[in-house]
């Protein structure tokens, strides 16, 4: 499968497991979504469970939102991560408050699924990483699936989960990353880093589209002799540190990468992270390859994106420091 395979086969199967479950959004239903990711979903379950929406996000989330109040468990598409910002205050003021503002009484269930990043040369309202955003708000859980497996497995355990998830998915690999998924449920729990490959000299730690820039990286590393070790977080809220940390004492270095702005990016948190748990462990300062403190261009968006030279070359310096 490819990613946009994986993410229809969890969505339909987790609607014929569970009759609560709905999908929404702006061109969901009859037309399968901007990316064909509900293809189908429609003729199958109908109208009332494959909701076709105004082009109005706040509204798309505030109508999720009551859905979850009142016993069912939306998942809301935002057609790109760029066009979230219109339904913040419903996420980050309701959906996210729920749980804490009933004193555990009221839950709410959602996913809102939403492709995000650059790499499909779609300018600055078609490109960004907002996922620091989310993380930075309690109450809500953020995931981001780098290839088909683990996009079929968290989106499944995001439905069932019993609080809110922002899924962003990697829209650039939807049809790039492709790999063996197996039929039936498959469940990836949310929380769990994976070390993709083993190393000892210096800890990459990527997610999402970025994985496979830093994946290349690390094998064009591995050639010059330079033995590094590549962690996929899958999971960035709850965030699965002590992955971090077990892999950051065994190397003593760290490089994170993330296509989002420099400052305030995730990044600065798991650097902080790692200076905080490893300290003493460290061998080098705790290097950042991201995306740069200006809006997402379009002329110079591989100039922009954390490219795999770009990470070999942080992954050299540090090894070298």
């Amino acid at each position: 499968m490819n990613i946009i395979q994986a993410v229809n086969d969890a969505l339909r199967l987790e609607m014929r497991r569970d009759p609560s479950v709905v999908v929404l959004g702006e061109d969901v239903g009859k037309f399968g979504g901007v990316f064909r990711a509900s293809q189908g979903l429609q003729e199958e379950f109908g109208k009332e469970r494959v909701i076709d929406t105004p082009l109005a996000e706040s509204g798309v989330i505030g109508t999720a939102l009551g859905m979850a109040l009142y016993g069912l468990k939306p998942v809301p598409e935002i057609q790109f991560a760029d066009f979230i910002f219109p339904a913040m205050d419903q996420i980050l003021s309701e959906v996210a408050k729920y749980r804490y503002r009933s004193g555990g009484q009221y839950a709410c269930p959602m996913v809102i699924r939403t492709p995000y990043g650059g790499g499909i040369r779609g300018g600055h309202y078609h490109s960004q990483s907002p996922e620091a955003h989310f993380i930075h708000t309690a109450g809500l859980k953020v995931v981001v699936p780098a290839n088909p497996h683990d996009a079929k497995g968290l989106l499944t355990a995001a439905i069932r989960d019993p609080d809110p998830v922002l899924f962003f998915e990697p829209k650039r690999m939807y049809r790039a990353a492709k790999g063996e998924v197996p039929e039936g449920e498959v469940v990836v729990p949310i929380g769990k880093a994976r070390v993709t490959r083993e190393g000892t000299q210096v800890t990459v730690i990527a997610w999402g589209a970025m994985w496979h820039e830093a994946d290349q990286a690390v094998k064009e590393g591995a050639a010059l002799g330079i033995d590094a070790e590549l962690l996929d977080l899958r999971s960035l809220q709850p965030l699965d540190i002590d992955a971090i940390e077990e892999s950051v004492r065994k190397t003593g270095r760290a490089v994170v990468v993330h296509e989002a702005p420099r400052t305030c990016g995730f990044g600065a948190e798991i650097a902080a992270l790692i200076q905080e748990r490893c300290f003493l462990h460290l061998e080098a300062p705790v290097t950042r390859v991201t995306g740069f403190d200006t809006p997402f261009p379009y002329t110079l968006e591989n100039e922009y994106l954390p490219r795999a030279p770009r990470i070999l070359r942080a992954i050299r310096e540090v090894v070298a420091f």
